[in-house]
């Protein structure tokens, strides 16, 4: 047992040897204490400011990068207002080009047909007027063939105001076919003699 004593000795020697000295134990609790209080005054304060200035940077950025999202939302809202704006408008400016391309071509149809009925109008008094030049040729043709014609059959020159009548009568009596009265069918003068 006294081995056992011993030993047990020793252990609490080797306790004893764990602890420090009373002084020592005092000297690290008051300089513990000074570390601590200025800690307290004046590391920790910092410590809290740089921590609030932290949190307060953070949180401005969060706030800047919110406001920045909605500005970015209403940016966006705004160009697909400004883009549905813009479609609207080009769709605007091509039914007015489809409108006025329309009209254009309904005009310059109207033009044409009044062009095209003028000229068939300028035709049509040209022919009149061809067929009124060659009606007057034509008579003056039969006119003095007639004349002609009747002073042989008659053997005498005809005044202005008979030639007239005879050229008159001779193209009416033409102009309404073949006379049925039987005057015209011997016209060589050879009866009268």
């Amino acid at each position: 047992m006294l081995a056992q004593a011993e030993e047990h000795g020793e252990e609490i020697s080797e306790a004893k040897d764990l602890y420090p000295a009373a002084g020592e134990l005092i000297v690290g609790l008051i300089a513990f204490a000074i570390l601590f209080f200025f800690t307290w005054k004046w590391v920790l304060p910092k410590f809290k400011q740089v921590l609030e200035e932290r949190r307060d940077q953070i949180q401005g950025e969060m706030e800047r990068a919110e406001a920045e999202r909605k500005e970015a939302e209403k940016l966006q809202e705004e160009y697909r207002k400004q883009l549905a704006g813009a479609r609207e408008e080009a769709n605007k400016i091509i039914e007015e080009a489809r409108a006025t391309a329309e009209q254009m071509r309904r005009d310059l149809q109207a033009k044409a047909e009044e062009e095209a009925q003028a000229t068939v109008a300028r035709a049509q008094e040209e022919i009149r007027a061809e067929r009124d030049r060659a009606f007057e040729e034509l008579r003056a043709q039969i006119g003095s063939i007639a004349v002609e014609l009747a002073e042989r059959v008659v053997g005498q020159s005809l005044d202005e105001q008979s030639h007239q009548r005879l050229i008159d009568g001779f193209i009416d009596e033409v102009a309404s076919g073949p006379s049925s009265d039987g005057n015209g069918s011997n016209g060589n003068g050879k009866d009268e003699a």
